[in-house]
């Protein structure tokens, strides 16, 4: 988790260093610290590229070479294939990109098995499929930033009501996928009643931006996406701490 956690940083430290000249001019990034003054760009460069190494070494040291590649993979995804690539170029960008914050349940499962199985993969996939509601909703609300520096956002390029549309469609796609751990018997009925809760709650919250659109629907519904992310994963915990307890 240790390794995990450096290599987000990481990425976000190259993130911030690349995007500076865009994030000095849009409301939602102007305050952080490179376009704030607050960190010399190099500096941020060199914290990136330092925190990169240390992740995916420690990582090698404690749990072998299959979760440091994945990690390194995961880092160089975001930090250089969807910043410095997919973001400027494509509307697309979260859709792809998304898959960099996916990988940590991927990278836990090879730190304790050599191989893979159906659970990493649907864990992945929930968080592949929940990224693109969660970033929509919160380009909706400030779909005015990304068009001012000439980001290709979906609400940008294709519209709001088409981005409204999507974002409904990828929600009735992570309910579906939410509960695919329990159905195949990886998780039990506590977290298969919870992340039925929860997920009606987020496809509730994405039809009524989808019918009613509004600023204060669209970031509601990226704050929920926020909990909701955070309760599945829990869940997950809570239910194996019942079926194994210690």
């Amino acid at each position: 988790m240790l390794s995990i956690a450096l290599g987000s940083g990481a990425g976000a430290a190259i993130n911030m260093w690349y995007d500076r000249d865009i994030d000095v001019q849009m409301r939602r990034t102007a305050r952080r610290p490179i376009p704030a003054g607050r960190v010399l760009p190099e500096d941020a460069l060199a914290l990136g590229v330092g925190l990169s190494v240390l992740s995916v070494t420690l990582l090698f040291l404690v749990a072998g070479s299959a979760p440091a590649g994945v990690l390194a993979f995961a880092i160089w995804f975001y930090a250089c294939f969807y910043t410095m690539g997919l973001k400027r170029r494509t509307a697309q960008n979260i859709v792809i990109g998304g898959a960099a914050g996916a990988f940590p349940p991927v990278i836990g499962w090879l730190a304790i098995s050599p191989y893979l199985s159906v659970e990493p993969v649907l864990y992945f996939l929930i968080i592949f499929l929940w990224t693109p509601p969660h970033f929509w909703a919160l380009a909706l609300y400030r779909s005015e930033d990304y068009r001012q520096v000439g980001i290709p956002m979906l609400p940008v390029v294709a519209g709001q009501a088409a981005t409204r549309a999507q974002i409904l469609l990828y929600s009735l796609l992570l309910a579906a996928i939410s509960l695919l751990p329990s159905l195949a018997g990886h998780s039990g009925l506590l977290y298969l009643a919870g992340a039925s809760l929860f997920s009606g709650i987020f496809v509730w919250q994405a039809t009524g931006l989808w019918r009613a659109p509004c600023d204060a629907k669209a970031i509601g519904l990226f704050k929920f996406s926020i909990l909701y992310l955070f309760a599945l994963f829990s869940l997950l915990l809570a239910d194996k701490a019942l079926h194994y307890p210690l």
